[in-house]
């Protein structure tokens, strides 16, 4: 795995681990020697060193785990960056701020039964912890999906926020986040800010 990282942004895992619990959804790809790479969109839940989530068992993706290299990749904030936010516009050219952690392993694959059920639960009581799973439904639901574990074996985090700037430009990069007025543009300048990711 290797993600471009120039070493001012660069982040280390205890911030990676922070963006991964504030935005699970990742892309997950399995590239194997000679087919084309396998890309689901699922969310992954951190357990300890490790990530858990499960798949539909019609999706042919985690067939192919024990055979492949895999990386999940969690995006943070990000949005466009003027140049007529900094200090001085002329010297300046448009960019991307973003946030991303790339984290690589094999996952395993869970047998059916309590650990498919808790993967299942585990990731409904965090997105709805008001709903009160039907054990029945939840039997007739576990055939149809893949539970697998994900044991972090790597882990790259960028933060690309402007950190090769001035403070002066870095504020002036906030202010324009702030005053374009959309969530995306709020959020970026709060991670900006250090105080979100």
């Amino acid at each position: 795995m290797s993600l471009y990282m120039p070493a001012h942004f660069a982040a280390g895992r205890a911030a990676a681990y922070t963006l991964i619990d504030a935005h699970p959804f990742a892309t997950l790809i399995t590239a194997v020697d000679g087919e084309p790479p396998r890309v689901s969109h699922l969310p992954l839940l951190l357990d300890g060193e490790a990530l858990v989530g499960h798949m539909a068992r019609p999706n042919p993706h985690w067939q192919c785990f024990a055979q492949g290299s895999t990386i999940a990749v969690f995006h943070g904030p990000h949005g466009y960056v003027s140049p007529r936010w900094y200090a001085e516009p002329a010297r300046s050219v448009p960019t991307w701020n973003y946030a991303t952690v790339h984290i690589g392993g094999r996952p395993q694959l869970l047998p059916g039964g309590d650990d498919a059920r808790d993967s299942l639960l585990k990731l409904t009581s965090r997105f709805d912890p008001q709903w009160q799973a039907d054990p029945a439904m939840v039997d007739r639901l576990l055939p149809g999906i893949v539970a697998f574990r994900m044991p972090i074996a790597s882990c790259q985090t960028k933060f690309k926020m402007s950190q090769n700037k001035t403070a002066e430009d870095r504020d002036c990069v906030i202010a324009g986040l702030l005053a374009a007025g959309t969530a995306e543009a709020s959020g970026l300048a709060r991670c900006m800010r250090g105080a979100d990711v």
